[in-house]
């Protein structure tokens, strides 16, 4: 790899990415609206039941939330599949196809430097929050727990990042792939942990969603985080995440690699 062309690319998406700094601020503000339902929501569940609901009670359920929010925030793609898929739909990528940069590192270089920007700006209103919300709060006191969260972490962005760029690559075969998309961030909302945890659930579902992609995106880092997962689920799940890591950018490189054989073949 030509490391200072990624430098430059980094750098390019930096100042890119600077020209929506507002639309990221005001998008993180708007996102607190779904936030705040969802919360009023769940405490009206355990209000209502009059007890907790596994391990959580209204301020864990709080503090779960609150986490989901920064963790999306961290690790979320902005539209890069739509931008790829555009790229491709209309020949912006002949120009790159000389150039002496990997496409897929080079939008995974962009899709890095924007979520390092979004993060920057993002984190005032989400600080501000957990500021609020403080006394409710848990932070783990071991070490290993944060450094596994940040594992996860990581592994969560590259997984989403990976599905993004897998599912832009449809735009070499098919002339919008925005359905295709619908239909997997469906799963996605429901299975990630965006609407609740997915430890509320029957155990008999838990066991089937522990083997799909869709709670290693956000659910994960969270659960490690609150110690909802320890001992054998939490290095079975780190395995599982890890594996449908490698799986995704397989199957992105190997769709990339045929896409870029179908486009030419075809005069792109």
């Amino acid at each position: 790899m030509n490391a200072l062309a990624y430098l430059t690319v980094f750098n390019v998406g930096i100042q890119n990415t600077f020209v929506y700094r507002w639309n990221f601020f005001l998008r993180t503000l708007f996102s607190l609206i779904p936030l705040a339902a969802t919360i009023l929501i769940w405490q009206r569940i355990l209000v209502d039941r009059g007890q907790d609901i596994g391990s959580y009670d209204g301020s864990r359920i709080i503090f779960y939330f609150l986490l989901i929010l920064l963790v999306e925030n961290l690790v979320t793609p902005t539209e890069d599949e739509f931008q790829i898929a555009t790229e491709i739909r209309e020949g912006h990528i002949n120009a790159l196809l000389s150039k002496p940069v990997d496409y897929l590192w080079y939008r995974a270089t962009l899709f890095l430097s924007g979520r390092l920007l979004y993060t920057g700006v993002a984190i005032i209103p989400i600080a501000a929050i957990f500021f609020w919300f403080r006394r409710t709060l848990e932070w783990p006191a071991d070490p290993s727990v944060w450094a596994l969260t940040a594992v996860s972490l990581l592994m969560a962005a590259a997984l989403q990042f990976f599905i993004s760029f897998a599912l832009a690559m449809l735009a070499f075969w098919i002339l919008e792939i925005s359905t295709v998309v619908f239909l997997l961030y469906s799963f996605e909302y429901y299975l990630s942990g965006r609407l609740f945890p997915i430890n509320v659930m029957p155990e008999w579902l838990q066991r089937v969603i522990e083997w799909t992609p869709f709670p290693y995106e956000l659910y994960f880092p969270v659960a490690i985080f609150m110690g909802e997962v320890q001992g054998e689920a939490l290095w079975r799940g780190m395995a599982i995440q890890a594996g449908w890591v490698l799986f995704f950018f397989v199957a992105a490189r190997w769709m990339w690699f045929k896409g870029v054989r179908h486009y030419e073949s075809v005069g792109g």
